[in-house]
């Protein structure tokens, strides 16, 4: 409940506060001041095993700001109200600056310094402060020079007291303890943070005479040391203090060496002895609780101390005695600040095997896109070659893609889930593993992309010439056009493919060009969640949507164009019809406009039509093979006459698509699949539409 206290005749209210910590006033200054907006006054919740109650609360002064506090501290001023403001300026820490957060730190690393000289309200009033600035909200890079001889005073304090103390606060807890007795073993120390990840006075635990580590396997504790007393301390140990600091993360510990990506955070604990050095306690042992990261699985750790001599991270002297995903235990042999650094991986769902559709779909494509070539190599004729070229090529690299997708789209190398060596204590450079290329699922990938990516190249030139043909019909195309088609169209896939894999791809990291869970290109981030950065997206959704947009206007052209014909060269309106129709659905098939009902599927959110465009969307992606063979092979009159054999004769249907005077016409059998040179004109067949 609140609580309001009346000082100099003001009345601040405090809310409901954890014993121990300190809670701040509704009151604020005016916005008009220098500290506008932030808390008046604040106090300390007391009474460990009493009624609770608030101490006297300081009070700031609303035009002092931390540029004042920091040129004031070398005079004799009241440190405790240096102090406290510094403390209640530093209560928001979300909204501190970086310049904010540098004098803060040089104010409380100032009065910690001169720890044999101030109060224990004034100590008190500055690990609070700490525990503050553990919190803010800015680079990283700002804690790194100031934060590390803050540390440094931190530990001096920890050993400071002549009888036990604890001060504890959100983000740190601070321990000291003076032995009182001989012959003592080790010295325990543990703390749990609870649901709030906030420490707690009464989840600190202390034993001044213990013999060895609690092992619970991090199931009730979250941080446990234990510095065993050396022979020679324990027949005197009788005065030796014992000091331990506790950090929520490592802000004032920047490592260059290791690179936190996913946000984790790493406690820090210091466990040292007076007078003993760093070398005094020659046997520490610690358990850490791992820390959970959203859909990733821990991977890998080290054990580390905090080398001043370095300014970094360092395995030296220490070593991993249990490795468990529950609890990860260390020793050391000397005293400082320790650590475990942790690697994960992300928690990887791999692709279920193609269901029967898919295979059925891509296999009988594979059948129909083999005969479909054969036909049209075995038909072709030599002087009119472009439209042959660009139907074979077609196939050839819609062929290749289908098998490789049915063969080799599964990941069947996965990551390793455990390290090769997990007993060996080196530290990682970074809190996200990923193991580096194999080799296989990224060459998969490249294919992949290439060969559908030449797909829809191949659809782009075959809408092209078909422009060409129904723009000027009568204009034969030049003799180096096929050359520059077939580099065209082997070409420009290489190109792109090219480009993505040089700016995405890295052997220590495939993951930033492909997925992990099949061999695809990458579009996701960590989340789950659909990333525009990512190669799926521009090096794939992008170019294919502005083929699919320029395929969609020359089928929009066709068919207007076919609707324009004349009524008279078709034998009924229906049949006539049908054949527009079905002249129009052929087009769409080989320009692969059935892609397009992916990109609706990313757009319309609702749940059911989702389902029913991806039953779509897959049925017709499979069987395009199979949809090219029926329309451009098995219904020609060629086809069947080698199947069966029998001297069929050709009966040729014509419609003009301008009404001129000479009335050319286009038949586009002979012109779709061959130009005719023996014809004075142009005649464009119903039924060779689809040998197109």
């Amino acid at each position: 409940m609140e609580e309001t206290i009346q000082v100099m005749n003001q009345n601040f209210t405090f809310p409901r506060t954890t014993i121990g910590w300190f809670g701040y006033s509704e009151q604020k200054c005016e916005p008009n001041t220098s500290s506008g907006n932030v808390p008046r006054a604040s106090a300390r919740c007391t009474g460990q095993y009493v009624t609770p109650k608030f101490d006297t609360p300081n009070v700031l002064q609303c035009d002092i700001t931390l540029s004042n506090i920091q040129g004031n501290l070398s005079s004799t001023s009241d440190l405790l109200q240096l102090a406290s403001s510094t403390q209640i300026l530093t209560s928001n820490p979300e909204t501190l600056t970086a310049d904010n957060v540098t004098k803060a730190i040089d104010i409380t690393n100032t009065l910690l310094e001169r720890s044999s000289n101030i109060s224990e309200a004034v100590a008190v009033a500055a690990l609070t402060t700490v525990s503050q600035l553990l919190e803010a909200s800015v680079p990283d890079s700002v804690a790194e020079v100031s934060g590390e001889s803050l540390t440094e005073s931190l530990e001096n304090i920890s050993l400071g007291s002549d009888n036990t103390s604890l001060v504890v606060q959100p983000n740190l807890a601070v321990q000291s303890v003076v032995l009182t007795s001989n012959d003592i073993v080790g010295v325990h120390f543990s703390a749990q943070t609870g649901l709030s990840s906030n420490f707690s006075a009464d989840r600190i635990r202390l034993n001044t005479n213990a013999s060895e580590l609690v092992s619970d396997n991090g199931n009730t504790t979250d941080v446990q040391i234990f510095i065993r007393l050396s022979p020679g301390m324990r027949r005197r140990s009788s005065g030796i203090s014992v000091g331990f600091a506790l950090y929520q993360n490592d802000r004032f510990f920047r490592s260059r060496d290791f690179r936190a990506h996913l946000g984790s955070r790493r406690r820090v604990i210091s466990g040292n002895v007076k007078g003993a050095g760093r070398m005094g306690a020659d046997h520490v042992e610690m358990i850490f609780r791992p820390v959970n990261v959203p859909n990733t699985t821990l991977y890998n750790f080290a054990c580390v101390f905090w080398n001043y001599n370095k300014s970094e991270w360092s395995t030296e002297g220490c070593s991993k005695v249990n490795v468990s995903s529950e609890a990860l235990s260390c020793f050391c042999n000397h005293t400082t600040n320790f650590a475990v650094l942790m690697s994960y991986r992300v928690k990887y769902v791999y692709a279920e095997a193609l269901d029967w559709i898919t295979y059925l779909g891509c296999s009988v494509s594979v059948v129909g896109l083999i005969i479909t070539i054969v036909f049209y190599v075995m038909t072709r004729k030599s002087g009119n070659s472009s439209p042959a070229v660009l139907m074979v090529s077609l196939c050839v690299s819609l062929l290749i893609f289908t098998l490789l997708f049915l063969l080799g789209i599964d990941n069947t190398n996965p990551q390793s889930h455990e390290p090769e060596d997990k007993d060996a204590n080196v530290m990682p450079s970074s809190d996200m593993h990923v193991d580096p290329d194999h080799g296989p699922c990224t060459a998969v990938a490249v294919l992949l992309q290439y060969f559908l990516m030449a797909t829809f190249v191949w659809n782009f030139l075959y809408a092209c010439h078909m422009f060409l043909l129904l723009w000027n019909p009568l204009r034969r195309p030049p003799s180096y056009l096929p050359t520059i088609t077939v580099v065209t169209g082997w070409g420009v896939p290489a190109v792109l493919v090219s480009i993505t894999l040089g700016v995405t791809y890295r052997v220590d990291n495939p993951l930033n060009y492909r997925q992990e869970e099949f061999c695809w290109l990458a579009a996701v981030n960590r989340e789950g969640q659909f990333d525009f950065a990512k190669p799926m997206f521009w090096g794939f959704l992008i170019p294919v949507a502005l083929i699919l947009i320029f395929n969609t206007v020359i089928l929009c052209y066709f068919s207007y164009t076919t609707c324009r014909t004349d009524p008279e060269l078709t034998s009924t309106t229906q049949s006539s019809n049908k054949k527009k129709l079905l002249s129009s659905f052929s087009l769409s098939v080989v320009l692969g406009l059935s892609w397009i009902i992916g990109y609706l599927m990313l757009i319309i959110p609702k749940k059911n039509m989702h389902f029913i465009l991806n039953i779509v969307f897959c049925l017709c992606t499979t069987t395009q093979g199979l949809q090219i063979f029926i329309l451009f092979v098995a219904r020609t009159s060629k086809f069947r006459q080698m199947i069966f054999d029998l001297p069929i004769g050709r009966h040729v249907k014509g419609f003009t698509l301008w009404k001129h005077k000479a009335r050319n016409k286009i038949d586009l059998y002979k012109e779709l699949d061959a130009y005719s040179s023996s014809q004075s004109k142009l005649v464009v067949s119903e039924e060779t539409v689809l040998d197109r």
